[in-house]
């Protein structure tokens, strides 16, 4: 063998010992990713199976036929709940803390979100009368909950997610934090009602006890500027949630979902959502219901602006295809908008 050959044969053999340790080292990290998934996914229907509780319906009345969030437009109740030890409440008889409406537009993937002031004063099915809708909950549970937001949006809500305030620490903390903007110094309530929690201003990183009181705190303010700060602080939520460097926590996060949260989605109807996040978070367009405050009867109530209201209604209804056009529906009247398949006007 020549010498020209004989060096290009060596440098041959030292290249295969090289390239077969990449090729091992490449299968052995898609191998490792590709468990990390299973495992994932096994853990992630194990925490739905758990999660999963029906409110007695297939569909929401305002639906002709039930909704797949794969091809329809959907809508989602986010509920936070008290149901701390220290007032004696479960999570069916408690009050609800936190209530925002997610509209889901499949066509364009858009999400709009509105927060419902709890103390809104509201016609409550459930019970028959009007009071604040923060009552709804303890009176009938969620589903007397989603009867009063679509008495009061004319909207079918198709889904709910439930969650109560240990499930919203965890989550937060296992996520590693959110960054939010605390708008001012203040000494707050943690989960207990202890006031152990201080609140700095300025752009930070919060963990779950900090950021709960940040979503719940109103003494400074009134119902409007609570809602705006539990949307900000949802959509720091989400933010962080599909940040590919979260990825490794997803574990931690479903683990701290478990028994403190509840939903009427299966896991394939959570799945068909991830098609919003194709291209990354979405823009969440955020909705406030205007109002004024009201103690005239000794008791607080917020009282909703009926012109706001309206123009909410319409944006939804739009939002959700239930109506073509942009013209205001309003109680009694006869309206020649026509309804989407799958919804209509109660």
């Amino acid at each position: 063998m020549k010498r020209k050959d004989y060096r290009k044969e060596r440098r041959k053999a030292r290249r295969r010992p090289i390239l077969k340790g990449l090729i091992i080292t490449s299968l052995c990290a898609v191998l490792c990713v590709a468990a990390y998934a299973v495992h994932l996914m096994q853990k992630a229907e194990s925490a739905a199976d758990e999660a999963y509780e029906s409110i007695g319906r297939d569909q929401s009345t305002l639906r002709e036929e039930r909704v797949e969030p794969l091809t329809d437009n959907v809508s989602i109740l986010f509920v936070g709940v008290d149901d701390s030890e220290v007032r004696g409440k479960g999570m069916d008889s408690s009050l609800s803390d936190a209530l925002l409406v997610a509209t889901l537009n499949n066509e364009d993937k858009s999400v709009s979100l509105l927060s419902i002031p709890r103390d809104s004063l509201v016609y409550i099915p459930e019970v028959g009368y009007k009071d604040k809708i923060t009552h709804a909950h303890a009176y009938g549970g969620t589903k007397a909950s989603m009867e009063s937001v679509e008495e009061l949006l004319d909207i079918p809500i198709d889904y709910y997610v439930e969650m109560n305030f240990h499930a919203f620490i965890d989550v937060v903390d296992a996520l590693g934090g959110i960054e939010v903007d605390v708008p001012y110094e203040r000494l707050e309530k943690d989960e207990n009602d202890q006031y152990t929690i201080q609140l700095e201003p300025g752009l930070q990183e919060l963990d779950g006890r900090h950021a709960l009181a940040l979503a719940r705190t109103r003494m400074l303010d009134n119902d409007i500027e609570r809602g705006k700060r539990q949307q900000m602080i949802l959509e720091a939520l989400a933010d962080k949630a599909t940040d590919v460097k979260s990825l490794t926590k997803y574990g931690d996060v479903l683990d701290a979902l478990g028994k403190n949260m509840k939903t009427n989605m299966k896991m394939n109807e959570m799945m068909s959502l991830a098609a919003y996040l194709k291209n990354g978070m979405p823009e969440i367009d955020p909705v406030q219901l205007a109002g004024t405050d009201d103690m005239s009867t000794g008791t607080y109530y917020w009282i909703l602006d009926e012109g706001s209201l309206a123009d909410v209604k319409d944006n939804l209804q739009v939002h959700l295809g239930l109506k073509t056009g942009s013209t205001r529906l309003t109680d009694g009247s006869d309206s020649d908008d026509e309804y989407a398949t799958g919804g209509q006007p109660e």
